[in-house]
């Protein structure tokens, strides 16, 4: 069967083709799956589950892949390793559900979409530590250093009856290495376009009785040349490139049995350049960005029976972002407590956790902070065909009073192999200190809310899996900048909460094993929709897909990927078209000693010239070649 790729313009012959390669996908999708069990169905994860797969995204507590009934997609470490130069939100943009922008190449501002949800409703998560900025809303995706990570869980879908406020669109977590066995050291150093150069090293493992004390550290150095990252008419043509540090470390101590202790940190470090609006060819400036971010944590984890266990964390996050020489500066501070209880009886899971979060934003002439208290209540069941899982949450703000979020999940096992979910749930998220206090602030801000109900239908068996999962999220007091707003006095507009959206859509994806080639693919057909105008919400597309293929030859793990995206637009009015594009990207690795490793990547294999946020180029055919020492 062969598989038709799509390219397309803003034109409406490019919309055409892009629905006709969507079908086409969604046929494979259909066709491996009658291959295997005879069973109709399209797909779900980025790879086929295995049922040894842990997941604690979804409800905060270690549950197998199996038992959940949200929409969960896995980043392992093997796919990670073979991302080769691009950033983090590169490899998230590869996954069902999950678009991206960027204001040019790696090192520059980018923001994550989730089911088209803005960027600052989906909660972020390192190691359990939350990572925010109160300044833009979110995560600052740039600050993190992709080197460090070792795997990803990404839950699509509200969780703020979990999470509490900002889990509006979905929640991603982020892990680094944890150690085990024997002492694993590393090396690798790797080359690519753009005169990238980047050097990292590590070492894992276990000590003492039944390996008693684990321990990961790693520390990583890139940089790059960079190339101009502009297209506008007058800006620097100078290289905007970038270097960064980063290091990790994670400790772990089992004290006896029952009790364990875990520390966690990781930090980097990453100046950019960028243009700004500002230029004079006789005096130019060398625009700088400089982000430093850390996210610490401490737990004391504890099994008092065989039923009841408990968990204690204390965490520490700073994102601090400053330019030069057109000076700005912006810190945000988190702190997070939480006390989380589990009761297993037979079927039944009960939880329970009391949680606190201190957010503190200095921003010149802002220095405000505030606090949430949380009790978060939660059951979960799971016997023979069925799966049932409520939660229920309380949040008590400094500022807005209390707000109560929940929700119902259930799933039903048609088959061994087959499970349809249905899920329902409300959401908030409190308007940053940046809205509320800044110049264009309005303090009498309320909190976004959202409301959701999806519905799936899931199918895995070996190596083959599909899905086809539809939502609908509809988001009330969205924060939008209104440039006629006059409540903060200033003529350029304020923030204001009185917009409404809705994102709604289907997500197809499929993976199967056809003789020694893997297989796997997704489409996504969504209208995230300003619901006061009627338009098409800024920087997402309504159709975008992913495909990709991998399989082992005469030593060699030869893999290629398929990303595409139909057009989008860049303003609210939807008068900027970005156009749609197709990308091609093809890696290779192998063992080319006994403990060494070479991997080779091109991205962007067809140097296509397109853009994710207007006026901002992106890197064009990028080459990257590494090599990788890690004894066996």
């Amino acid at each position: 069967m062969s598989i038709s790729l799509f390219r397309e313009s803003a034109a409406a012959s490019g919309c055409a083709r892009l629905r006709a390669s969507a079908l086409t996908l969604a046929v494979f999708a259909v066709c491996s799956a009658q291959a295997q069990d005879g069973v109709i169905v399209v797909a779900q994860n980025l790879r086929a589950p295995s049922l040894d797969d842990v997941v604690v995204t979804a409800t905060r507590t270690a549950q197998p892949l199996t038992d959940i009934v949200a929409d969960v997609s896995i980043v392992d470490s093997e796919t990670i390793a073979q991302a080769g130069a691009t950033g983090l939100v590169d490899v998230l943009a590869r996954l069902p559900g999950v678009e991206i922008t960027r204001n040019g190449g790696v090192g520059n501002s980018s923001n994550v979409f989730l089911r088209g949800a803005e960027g600052r409703f989906t909660a972020v998560y390192i190691d359990g530590v939350r990572v925010d900025s109160q300044s833009t809303g979110g995560a600052v995706w740039e600050q993190i250093p992709l080197s460090q990570i070792d795997r990803i869980e990404v839950l699509r879908g509200p969780a703020a009856a979990v999470y509490g406020s900002d889990a509006m669109g979905g929640v991603i977590q982020l892990f680094t290495k944890k150690g085990e066995g024997p002492a694993a050291p590393y090396v690798g150093v790797g080359l690519g376009s753009h005169q990238l150069r980047r050097i990292e090293a590590g070492v894992s493992g276990a000590a003492g009785e039944g390996g008693a004390f684990d321990y990961a550290l790693g520390i990583s150095h890139e940089r790059s040349d960079g190339y101009d990252i502009r297209d506008s008419a007058s800006h620097n043509p100078d290289r905007d490139g970038y270097r960064t540090t980063a290091g990790n470390a994670r400790l772990g101590l089992k004290i006896n049995a029952a009790h364990r202790i875990d520390a966690t940190l990781l930090a980097n470090e990453m100046k950019s350049g960028y243009d700004g609006p500002k230029y004079t060819p006789a005096d130019p400036e060398d625009d700088q960005n400089d982000n430093r971010m850390h996210a610490a944590g401490l737990t004391w984890s504890a099994q008092w029976s065989e039923a009841f266990s408990s968990r204690v964390s204390l965490t520490d996050s700073v994102s601090r972002y400053e330019t030069t020489p057109s000076y700005y500066l912006t810190r945000t501070h988190l702190r997070g407590y939480l006390w989380h209880n589990e009761y297993r009886l037979g079927a039944h899971l009960f939880t329970a956790a009391l949680e606190r979060r201190e957010d503190q934003l200095t921003n010149d002439p802002i220095d405000r902070d505030r606090s949430q208290d949380a009790l978060a209540l939660g059951y979960g069941f799971h016997a023979g065909n069925h799966t049932l899982q409520l939660n229920l949450r309380h949040d008590s703000d400094s500022e807005f009073g209390s707000k109560n979020t929940g929700s119902v999940a259930y799933g039903y096992a048609i088959t061994p192999t087959l499970r349809a979910t249905a899920s329902a749930g409300t959401a908030f998220r409190a308007p940053t200190l940046y809205q509320r206090f800044s110049q264009y602030g309005d303090a009498s801000l309320k909190p976004e809310t959202g409301r959701n109900i999806e519905v799936g239908l899931r199918y895995a068996s070996g190596a083959s899996h599909a899905g086809v999962v539809a939502y609908r999220n509809r988001v009330s007091n969205l924060i939008i900048f209104d440039g006629t707003a006059t409540a903060c006095g200033q003529d350029f507009g304020c923030y204001n909460s009185v917009g409404r959206a809705e994102y709604k859509g289907v997500t197809l994806s499929a993976g199967h094993r056809v003789g020694g080639v893997t297989l796997h693919g997704s489409i996504d057909l969504q209208s995230p929709k300003d619901l006061a105008t009627g338009r098409q919400l800024q920087r997402r597309a309504k159709r975008y897909a992913t495909f990709g293929a991998d399989t082992q030859l005469a030593g060699w793990t030869l893999g290629a990927e398929v990303q595409a995206s139909g057009r989008r637009f860049d303003n609210a009015a939807n008068t900027q078209v970005l156009g749609g594009y197709t990308l091609v990207n093809l890696y290779a690795s192998t063992r080319v000693a006994r403990d060494f490793t070479l991997l080779a990547r091109v991205d962007n294999l067809g140097d296509k010239d397109y853009q994710l946020a207007r006026t901002y180029v992106t890197p064009g055919r990028s080459l990257y070649v590494g090599l990788k020492w890690a004894p066996h």
